[in-house]
């Protein structure tokens, strides 16, 4: 995603007087970092967690030990569990929060290196989440899931006009 489209988002959440926090995990910080990178982003950007072990998750983000134990950090459900903990914690209007496997290692047959789930939470409280997978090394995978993350992000806010 191009520095435009961060200008973009920053731009839109502070003439509305919105806030926005980041819920990372595979992501280590990269989604926060990239919207600080635009100067007067302190204005909206509460900040972040990085989740990036379960005991984070549950521990800062209020995640479920069971959904963990259950359906494993990489998930739908822990994708929505942190993003709703993340708006929970900080009181954003928007929260993002992403979960998945960056490789090398790390990948199943059921949820290969590159799976990644990605939730968003809108001011009014919905959650929405979608899985994706990308192809590439860890760099690149974490690149793109900022990507989409930042880039749905945008459809979501520019829709909520």
């Amino acid at each position: 995603m191009s520095t435009s489209a961060s200008f973009r988002i920053i731009e839109i959440l502070t003439r509305r007087g919105e806030t926005f926090a980041a819920a990372e995990s595979c992501t280590g910080g990269g989604i926060v970092a990239r919207l600080t990178d635009i100067p007067g982003s302190s204005a909206v950007v509460w900040g972040g967690i990085v989740s990036y072990s379960n005991e984070a998750k549950i521990t800062l983000l209020d995640v479920n030990p069971e959904l963990l134990e259950r359906d494993g950090a990489v998930s739908s459900g822990v994708a929505k569990s942190m993003a709703w903990g993340m708006r929970v914690r900080s009181a954003a209007d928007w929260t993002v929060a992403v979960t998945g496997i960056a490789g090398p290692g790390g990948g199943t047959a059921e949820k290969p290196v590159g799976t990644v789930w990605i939730a968003w939470c809108s001011p009014p409280g919905n959650v929405l989440t979608e899985r994706f997978h990308f192809d590439g090394d860890r760099a690149f995978i974490r690149k793109k899931t900022e990507d989409k993350a930042l880039e749905v992000l945008l459809l979501l806010i520019d829709r909520q006009n």
